[in-house]
């Protein structure tokens, strides 16, 4: 009976383990974006010069080098004009399938540049 413990107890471990290499990296993934996101808007706020487009093409560019599903059409970008101050807010809302022996789900990501109001 000691020994079928010591086994079912091993093999829960391997099973969290597994799950945790296959969670673990679109979370981190995710972060990574989201840090990203936050210095496309705050150098794209200093930019004038720059459309909507060349922002979400920037956002676009950058999860691309996360390797994350993110098209144009899932990219908001809102600009912020106040008297003396301009800003850029983005937001990227996209899904990643995680794949498990015997079960896949999604998980759902927004990632933004951070707070709207000031």
């Amino acid at each position: 009976m000691g020994i079928i413990k010591v086994c079912v107890g091993f093999l829960a471990i391997a099973a969290v383990v597994v799950g945790l290499f296959q969670v673990v990296p679109p979370v981190l993934a995710n972060y990574s974006f989201q840090d990203d996101l936050k210095t496309v808007a705050m150098m794209d706020s200093a930019n004038l010069q720059k459309t909507d487009e060349d922002v979400r093409t920037d956002v676009v560019r950058k999860a691309k080098e996360h390797d994350l599903p993110v098209e144009a059409k899932q990219v908001t970008v809102q600009r912020l004009n106040t008297p003396g101050l301009t800003a850029v807010y983005v937001a990227a809302e996209y899904s990643v399938t995680v794949s498990l022996p015997g079960y896949s789900f999604d998980m759902h990501f927004n990632p933004t540049s951070g707070n709207k109001g000031f």
